[in-house]
């Protein structure tokens, strides 16, 4: 059973609103509490596991209960707190609080061309920035970024989340690292504290919240396979094969061993395909990808942009030479597509790009219409099971990118 360290769940006392998305490791349902909550005006996010399912091979039981530990312990604005959890015999779910303006990928496709302006770029990735510099100074790394595992909560602000693939690992010493700055970054101004500072983002970008599936660009992700080969002295390196398959890093490809180089890589990565409407290293199959990853430049169009120079420097194939490899999240804020961005203030910006507009009334009127077709989430679960009585309905599943299982005995 979990440790009773954060509040207990009644699983019999939490009814199912919809479904938010189904992926390997569980389904994540919005529920409210019958008892306190009958009207459904505080729902939360509560993600679900069949015991039965946590397939060994993959030590998932671990790994969801690793989640649960790391969510436990998260304490920053941009990263999920745990609202509570539950476990009977049959399911282990933990609570997180409902993001009701969906994922990054989701938002994006609505936007024109399926691509976001600099502008908007600049503010989700800043925050993303400050949630993996939180992680890393909790000596955890990621290894999971993607536009699905951004969420927009209500005030527009996003909230990274999943984190089965994330491990913690020991930092390298301050010996380790050369005590002049890193090049990519010389001559380059802080941008905290520096001249006149404008509130450039608090700009009004009001989107209404839409209703409706999406099916998204297909991606395999990829879950840890041991690769037995030392861990470094000047630092801990992973030598597990995990990610997904389009943001996986070169190193991880080759299996030299990774560290948190690997969640800047990704950034980069992330930051493209919000430019682009595409990753940069995308083959027709995962052979074709993981050369690309590992011998293809980026492709960039146009002239030469702050923005593109950011992208270019995270995607350094050589993991000690990618921007952020020295000093962490730090040489990413000196660059100079942030500059003049007080990062001291995003949690004040009042009017975010994305501003999740919930009619009143919406969610118990869902509940409703829920509850006459059964919102128990056995009841969901025994559904699942039984045979189709008619046409296959669209599945979340289809909303997420395709995960690809290989194995797991250390992650």
């Amino acid at each position: 059973m979990m440790e009773k360290t954060w509040p207990d769940l009644d699983l019999d006392k939490l009814r199912a609103i919809k479904v938010l998305g189904r992926g390997a490791m569980g389904t994540v349902f919005l529920v409210h509490d019958q008892t306190t909550d009958p009207d459904a005006c505080f729902p939360f996010a509560l993600k679900v596991v069949e015991k039965s399912t946590l397939n060994t091979k993959f030590d998932g039981e671990r790994r969801a209960k690793w989640e649960v530990s790391v969510l436990s312990r998260l304490n920053n604005p941009f990263l999920p707190t745990l609202l509570g959890t539950v476990e009977t015999d049959e399911y282990m779910g933990w609570a997180v609080p409902y993001c009701p303006g969906g994922d990054l990928n989701v938002l994006r496709y609505r936007q024109t061309d399926h691509v976001f302006s600099p502008t908007v770029i600049r503010f989700y990735v800043a925050e993303i920035v400050c949630a993996i510099e939180y992680l890393h100074s909790m000596n955890i790394v990621y290894r999971d970024l993607k536009p699905e595992n951004v969420l927009i909560q209500q005030s527009g602000h996003i909230i990274l989340t999943d984190f089965d693939l994330s491990r913690t690992l020991k930092p390298r010493s301050a010996t380790s690292v050369s005590s002049s700055p890193e090049p990519a970054v010389q001559g380059i101004a802080a941008a905290e504290g520096k001249g006149k500072h404008r509130r450039n983002l608090t700009r009004i970008f009001n989107v209404v919240t839409e209703v409706g599936r999406l099916k998204k660009v297909k991606s395999a992700r990829v879950s840890p396979v041991s690769r037995k080969r030392p861990s470094f002295s000047n630092g801990e390196r992973s030598n597990s094969f995990v990610g997904t398959e389009e943001y996986v890093s070169p190193e991880v490809v080759r299996g030299d061993g990774h560290e948190f180089a690997v969640d800047w890589w990704a950034l980069g990565i992330f930051t493209y395909e919000m430019m682009y409407g595409t990753t940069p290293f995308r083959g027709k199959d995962r052979k074709e990808t993981f050369r690309n990853v590992l011998s293809k430049p980026p492709e960039f169009v146009g002239k030469r942009t702050a923005l593109t120079d950011l992208i270019e420097r995270l995607l350094e194939k050589d993991p000690t030479q990618r921007l952020g490899y020295r000093y962490g999240a730090a040489e990413i804020k000196r660059h100079p597509f942030f500059r003049g961005l007080r990062w001291d203030l995003l949690t004040d910006v009042l009017r975010p790009p994305f501003i999740a507009l919930r009619e009143e009334g919406e969610t118990f009127m869902e509940q409703r219409r829920m509850e006459e077709v059964g919102t128990d989430i056995r009841e969901y679960y025994r559904n699942l099971k039984a045979p189709p009585s008619g046409p296959p309905s669209p599945s979340p599943e289809s909303e997420c990118r395709d995960r690809v299982e290989l194995s797991s005995t250390e992650f």
